[in-house]
């Protein structure tokens, strides 16, 4: 079978998603343990520590049946409808052959050439620059792609770019990703809930006073229970974040290894992500739907949680083992004229003197591209065997 990504990064997002899905169960019961100690301390005031412990492990057996309960329904609700929420926070929508003959015969194309079933096509009517895919099997695969994208990117980035997305699903990247934004989803909700009711409690008179607190040694165990408490809620939300930074930054090189395996065109996925550089924040998107998409910017003190690494990094991973070329930071014209200029000077790099081939082709490389059977280089630069640059070639 040919390279598509990495065979043990697919089995490790497999392994991780079975991982996920436990430590969701695991940070909700703590949280459950956390609810029940606090609830503990509103009810019975300033009574023993041990005692106060006991009766929360007491309450968390009898509230860990509803508590499993509510979030098996959480993750049927999510597994059912988390496209639709998705396309509510986008605008997405699906979109046919007869409407984007464009896209989808790039998409579809890319599908046939490797025997991939086609995912479902949406447009979001946004004007950043960015692309992303969802879904947790091969009956709710999505790919969804920005209108300002679909204005700015030439057919061969663009077809990058969906071969970037389709790497994604393969590798299993987009089922992990829906699973941890449940996860986060979940974690937010009852930490949320707890604090809510902690608090509201707490404003309304609280409750009685346990009799035992009258003793000088016993006195104290409310204040530790609440630090206990608030402590595990902190766990727990902090673990939900780590649980996310678990998704490997990795997962961005590969895919746009297997978008160049895919087009055998790294150039045109360098300039894409050129392109896509700092234009992709989705203004209705949340951090949750932003960390799915093909570039999600940060910078800053913000970029230490960064769930991608930047276009730098990337376009030089591309540049050293797939034979790519940067034409470094490109700066776009208005979306209007950007179409009849890449139409009327064939790409980005028209301005940029070519070699007389006999021929002229459009694209950003020009004739030389078609003798090098879709395999780019920059204008004046010996052709780049990339059957053997690095570990993204294909297999011989």
């Amino acid at each position: 079978m040919a390279a598509y990504g990495l065979y043990t990064h697919i089995q490790a997002n497999k392994r991780r998603s079975v991982a996920l899905l436990i430590g969701l169960f695991f940070l909700v019961y703590v949280l459950v343990y956390a609810g029940a100690l606090i609830a503990e301390v509103v009810t019975l005031g300033d009574a023993p520590l041990d005692y106060l412990m006991r009766a929360a492990a007491y309450d968390f057996l009898k509230a860990a049946p509803f508590a499993t309960v509510g979030t098996i329904i959480w993750v049927a609700i999510a597994y059912k409808f988390h496209q639709a929420m998705i396309d509510a926070v986008t605008g997405a929508h699906d979109v046919t052959r007869q409407e984007e003959p464009r896209l989808y015969n790039l998409l579809e194309n890319l599908c046939i050439s490797r025997g991939i079933t086609m995912p479902k096509l949406k447009i979001a009517d946004d004007d950043a620059l960015n692309a992303f895919a969802t879904g947790l099997n091969e009956k709710q695969y999505s790919i969804t792609v920005t209108r300002g994208l679909m204005g700015t990117l030439n057919d061969q980035e663009m077809e990058a770019v969906l071969g970037h997305e389709l790497t994604h699903i393969r590798n299993g990247d987009v089922r992990l990703l829906v699973i941890a934004v449940v996860i986060a989803g979940v974690i937010s909700f009852f930490g949320e809930m707890i604090f809510r009711l902690f608090f509201q409690g707490a404003f309304y008179g609280g409750g009685r006073r346990s009799s035992s607190s009258s003793d000088g040694d016993k006195k104290g165990g409310a204040g530790l229970a609440i630090i206990i408490a608030i402590a595990l809620i902190v766990v727990a939300w902090v673990l939900s974040i780590v649980i996310r930074f678990a998704l490997s930054r990795r997962r961005e090189y590969l895919a746009d290894a297997g978008a160049v395996e895919l087009t055998k065109n790294p150039d045109a996925m360098i300039s894409a992500l050129r392109k896509i550089e700092n234009r992709g924040e989705l203004a209705s998107a949340n951090s949750a739907v932003m960390e799915m998409c093909i570039d999600n910017p940060r910078s800053g003190f913000a970029d230490l949680f960064a769930t991608h690494p930047s276009i730098d990094a990337r376009v030089a991973a591309l540049v050293q083992y797939a034979g790519g070329h940067d034409p470094g930071p490109l700066a776009l014209d208005a979306p209007s004229d950007q179409a009849q200029i890449e139409n009327s000077a064939g790409g980005p790099w028209a301005d940029v003197p070519q070699q007389d081939q006999g021929s002229t082709s459009s694209g950003p490389w020009g004739a030389e591209q078609a003798q090098t059977s879709g395999k780019p280089f920059l204008p004046g630069e010996p052709p780049i065997d990339l059957g053997s640059s690095g570990p993204w070639g294909p297999k011989r």
